[in-house]
């Protein structure tokens, strides 16, 4: 099983005992919510990095300390990802404090700084690692993803400006298998063709509540690329059914839409709010453009 597939895995499982921790139904005494939020998170927390350690890093353990620079890859898609992992652990646990009744400064310090603990734990792997090492690169992701996290959250106490992500598949996968993934649990998790990174704008917010625009509308900026079958390079010679060569152009795209904070949606179910919170990792399908510098495209629905 590959790294990358065990670790969205287990911070799938983190994500999940944020929600179910901070579900108030749960426990009627904030002191019972503090311990069952805490608990949660770090028995999960720890529990998943020493799964993570047993299973994956103990066969490539090199003893030495060691940095490794991949910031040319994929065309910093990968990145882009460390952020949006690194925003979202940080935004559930701040919003999990909240409704556990721990204090403000409570919530940002703690809160924010469960994600960037989290991921510089696997950082910390990789740099013990034979074939991976430190990525300074994927660690400066990692602060940018929980910084904005927690500014939001000191200035607003809320998260006017949210990451997303969204998947459609690319059709590039079959070409390297091995490193784009051979089937859909795969390929959503390492084919970077296929991933879109947004943020996801709520501009109700930022005005008055006089406003005619729909408290949950947002706007939405995405970043995307294709045309990778090799990290860096596309080093592969592909063939076609006829035998001829098939060239791929890398290239980066931007993305204009429309999106869905699901916060915003009023609901009295405490049940509802924590699925709509979990959900809210995920860019609501809408029309979009995409722009890149060939062309100019419009998608009626773009997943």
């Amino acid at each position: 099983m590959q790294k990358k597939i065990i670790l969205f895995f287990l911070s799938l499982i983190l994500l999940f005992s944020f929600c179910f921790a901070q579900n108030d139904s749960l426990t009627k005494s904030t002191s019972y919510k503090k311990t069952a939020l805490i608990s949660s998170t770090a028995l999960v927390g720890t529990g998943s990095l020493f799964y993570l350690n047993q299973v994956w890093y103990k066969n490539y353990n090199t003893g030495k300390f060691h940095f490794f620079n991949d910031n040319a890859e994929w065309l910093q898609m990968d990145k882009v990802g460390h952020i949006y992992t690194t925003y979202q652990i940080s935004r559930l646990m701040i919003n999990g404090l909240k409704q556990s009744g721990f204090s403000h400064k409570k919530q940002l310090f703690i809160g924010g700084s469960v994600g960037l603990m989290y991921m510089t734990a696997i950082e910390c792997m990789d740099g013990f690692s034979n074939g991976w090492g430190f990525s300074v690169g994927d660690q400066i992701a990692n602060f940018a993803g929980t910084s904005l996290a927690i500014a939001q959250h000191a200035f607003w106490k809320e998260q006017r400006i949210q990451l997303k992500f969204s998947y459609a598949k690319s059709g590039l996968a079959k070409y390297n298998p091995n490193l784009l993934g051979n089937n859909f649990y795969t390929q959503i998790l390492k084919d970077y063709n296929a991933q879109t990174i947004w943020l996801s704008i709520n501009p109700s917010s930022f005005f008055n509540k006089k406003t005619k625009l729909p408290v949950w509308l947002n706007i939405s900026f995405g970043y995307g690329a294709y045309g990778m079958i090799g990290a860096q390079k596309n080093n592969l010679i592909v063939l076609n059914e006829n035998g001829n060569l098939l060239e791929f152009e890398r290239e980066r795209q931007y993305y204009f839409s429309f999106d869905v904070d699901l916060s915003k949606i009023k609901t009295k179910s405490k049940h509802l709010k924590t699925i709509f919170n979990l959900l809210n990792i995920i860019k609501i399908p809408g029309p979009t453009l995409e722009f890149n510098k060939h062309k100019t495209r419009f998608y009626f629905i773009y997943y």
